[in-house]
């Protein structure tokens, strides 16, 4: 079977490359885990990259089953950093109109997020088909810029009150369903989000935990994962 890594930066997925064997070929880079024949490919920062590194993929390979790894903020502070979640739901917060009455999503505008022949989603983005593993099942927001000051914090949870923030992961999701590829998402949290404060992180435990998981659940019969596929 075909797996699809998707992550933003090499980095995010040393530990991968290193205990999979994966070696760069052209633009991906690729190996064997268990019962999985891997492509890792790295978009780039961003839902733009994500969305357009996926799509020039997805035009020429349909996997068996996609999944977006990296790290995430956290607006829950009893969470601790270091954990690593399953985001189930994502969506675009940014994505919609101001107006004098507050923010109008897509769904208050009367379009859609995406819609495919068989679906629409109004607003958020939602695995149909969530991993078989025990860890925490999030929602996430996904953001061009993510949020630093309390007033932009505020703001967000008052509206729609996501556990975690990304850059990437809802335009992940956008392009699994869309494509009817199965999908999985996984973060380790590397920060809670509040005012900025760079030396709080803890990127290098995040993405420890997350790819350690990882790593353990591809060696694993595929049935313990996911029954999507």
């Amino acid at each position: 079977m075909r797996l699809l890594l998707v992550a933003a930066t090499l980095p995010e997925t040393a530990l991968l490359c290193e205990r999979l064997d994966l070696h760069r070929q052209g633009a991906l880079w690729q190996g064997r885990a268990g019962a999985w024949e891997i492509d890792l490919l790295i978009t780039g920062v961003g839902m733009v990259n994500t969305a357009f590194t996926l799509g020039r993929y997805l035009a020429a390979q349909r996997p068996d089953l996609a999944i977006n790894v990296g790290i995430a903020g956290t607006f829950d502070r009893e969470m601790a950093l270091g954990t690593v979640v399953e985001v189930v739901s994502d969506f675009f917060p940014e994505l919609g109109a101001e107006s004098p009455e507050g923010f109008l999503d897509m769904e208050a505008l009367g379009f859609p997020v995406l819609e495919t022949v068989t679906q629409r989603w109004p607003g958020g983005l939602n695995n149909p088909s969530p991993s078989l593993l025990e860890i925490p099942k999030v929602s996430g927001a996904t953001v061009n810029t993510v949020h630093g000051v309390p007033e932009s914090i505020s703001a967000l949870l008052a509206r729609c009150r996501p556990q975690v923030e990304t850059m990437e992961g809802a335009a992940f999701f956008h392009a699994m369903l869309a494509s009817g590829v199965p999908f999985l998402a996984f973060r380790g949290i590397s920060n809670y989000v509040e005012p900025r404060n760079r030396a709080a992180w803890q990127i290098g435990p995040a993405l420890r935990q997350v790819q350690e998981l990882l790593c353990e659940a591809l060696m694993a019969p595929p049935a313990t994962l996911v029954n999507s596929i």
